[in-house]
């Protein structure tokens, strides 16, 4: 039903999460981002109320373990949940309850968690992280993307997924990706990388407008001199 991987980037600090899902609009209630706080992706029976409570949590001084635990007790169904939890030091936690649709796994890598449910295969949550690791040194959103199109490359999930998500937040109030597919009928992945591949070029003159107007960029439309 969904797979996701949530990552640090060692080098610029920045967190960040791409998910898949065969259900619509998987970007609106799965990943959950805070700058300088963590990331945390909540899916298979999902209960978006765990993403700010464990966001909270973390930002309090808990341990992505702790804060997982606490917010999962908090609620009950614990056994219908998945989440994969990374804090802004890099330290990881992730959860996957009994009652977890089809095959499944979540693994734990250097600066990242890969989760997923209903996959056509276990290997598949393995190849994201081998994908992530293997790309340090690159764009957090690249190497994210790296890992979902690891996913598919080893099966994917057991049938068609429809929607996809990439977000990334850094040291601003603000994402600075924050990118949807929320229905495809096929290859949402895909069509969020090509997103991805024209946002990148641009992703630096939105922080400089926001930021200093004096200096924004032109982009050419009518009224921008």
């Amino acid at each position: 039903m969904t797979f996701s991987i949530v990552g640090r980037c060692a080098e610029t600090g920045q967190l960040g999460i791409a998910i898949s899902s065969s259900s619509i609009a998987v970007g609106a209630r799965c990943p959950w981002l805070r700058a300088g706080v963590g990331a945390v992706a909540t899916q298979n029976i999902t209960l978006p109320a765990l993403g700010p409570e464990i966001l909270d949590l973390l930002d309090a001084g808990e341990s992505p373990a702790a804060a997982l635990d606490k917010a999962l007790t908090r609620h009950g169904f614990s056994q219908y949940r998945q989440v994969a939890v990374i804090d802004h030091h890099g330290a990881t936690a992730l959860f996957t309850g009994s009652q977890a649709l089809g095959v499944n796994n979540a693994v734990a890598g250097d600066q990242c968690v890969a989760a997923g449910n209903l996959l056509a295969n276990p290997c598949v949550i393995q190849a994201m992280v081998d994908a992530f690791e293997v790309t340090a040194g690159e764009l957090l959103a690249d190497r994210l993307l790296a890992a979902m199109h690891a996913a598919m490359a080893a099966g994917g999930e057991a049938g068609p997924v429809h929607s996809a998500a990439l977000s990334v937040v850094s040291d601003l109030l603000w994402p600075i990706v924050d990118l949807r597919v929320d229905w495809a009928e096929q290859n949402p992945i895909g069509q969020l990388d090509q997103l991805w591949q024209a946002y990148r070029p641009q992703m630096d003159d939105y922080v400089i407008r926001a930021l200093n107007p004096t200096v924004a960029p032109s982009y050419g439309v009518p009224g921008d001199e």
